[in-house]
């Protein structure tokens, strides 16, 4: 069964649930903690206003049931938004599948109508931020580097915003979940905070300057084409303990095996095995940090059959063992 929602009746939903209450987590006074509401599924969502025009929020839940969500054309502020694990899906306005080794990038303008859908059964955690055009375009406004096409590109005011799909280098990564985990409290934190949102929009900035395409425009590919091999990308992230074989993912989808395995390096810059490998041993760092399983564990959930396999992937990735991971020892990236 799908339930169909408009945002309002998702807010509403929201607002009249009980607050969760979590043991390892302590609030500062400028955060809000709302707990997922039962008929929806289980989770929660911790937001913040780090300062006048930027707000911050940690969404961590998973629905027990489809739910679609069905978006009027409104205003928008400048947003990114980091997948930590699970994606949206999406029916035209954006790419089919948002998540996996792509963020979500908007300027500020007015966001067309669309249809998004959470899939049941599928965690979905995220870093969400939204910052008010107004303060942003101070800072370009001081800094004749970004020429006028970048604030033309971002500040679109009573026509149709622009967005972008950046995507997520380790780095990025890196920067959301210490944000997850700030080790500080108070008015420190909140400093710490926007000091990293500020790198990450920093970053953004720097992609598009450099013109980079939207993943959705490539030369090659036909949009149907490209539709299927994000498809088959949707497959590989919630099917990773008992994936498809490479055969079986391109009969899924519908194109040869040769097509997805081109579609893959264009849109992903890897192949298929090397993105259902990166898939794996994401989820199974972020398992593993929440410390609720032991490392044999997180291996058969991420599909992991030979602990020995497991363990030397995980290292190849992040320059630490699962076991120091567990232990909470920081990645080491090259």
């Amino acid at each position: 069964m799908t339930l169909i929602l408009s945002p309002s009746d998702l807010d509403e939903l929201w607002q009249q649930a009980p607050q969760p209450q979590m043991e390892n987590l302590v609030l500062d006074s400028f955060e809000r903690l709302e707990g997922m509401p039962e008929i929806l599924g289980r989770g929660y969502n911790r937001s913040m206003n780090l300062s006048p025009g930027v707000w911050l929020n940690f969404l961590d839940c998973e629905y027990h049931q489809d739910v679609i969500v069905k978006t009027p054309a409104h205003n928008h502020p400048i947003q990114f938004t980091i997948f930590l694990s699970g994606c949206l899906y999406f029916e035209d306005t954006h790419p089919h599948v948002m998540g996996g080794t792509h963020s979500y990038f908007s300027g500020s303008g007015i966001s067309p109508s669309y249809i998004g859908k959470n899939r049941a059964g599928e965690r979905l955690t995220c870093v969400n931020v939204e910052i008010g055009p107004e303060l942003l375009d101070s800072f370009l406004l001081e800094d004749g580097q970004y020429s006028s096409d970048i604030q033309k590109l971002l500040f679109k005011g009573e026509d149709w915003k622009n967005s972008f799909y950046p995507t997520v280098t380790p780095a990025v990564r890196e920067l959301a979940q210490q944000m997850w985990n700030a080790p500080y409290r108070g008015a420190a934190k909140r400093m710490y905070l926007q000091g990293k949102v500020f790198e990450i929009v920093a970053m953004y900035l720097d992609w598009i300057a450099s013109d980079q395409q939207p993943i959705y425009e490539l030369p090659g590919f036909k949009a149907d084409t490209i539709a299927r091999i994000h498809h088959a990308q949707e497959i590989l992230t919630t099917q990773l303990e008992h994936p498809p074989s490479l055969c079986e993912l391109a009969q899924q989808v519908g194109v040869s095996v040769r097509t997805l395995q081109r579609g893959f390096s264009a849109l992903f810059n890897t192949t298929v095995m090397g993105y259902l490998t990166q898939q794996r041993l994401e989820n199974a760092q972020r398992l593993l940090r929440q410390g609720d399983h032991k490392v044999v564990e997180v291996a058969n959930l991420v599909g992991y059959g030979h602990l020995g396999n497991f363990a030397a992937a995980f290292k190849r990735q992040y320059g630490i063992t699962p076991s120091q991971c567990l232990a909470g020892k920081k990645a080491v990236f090259s």
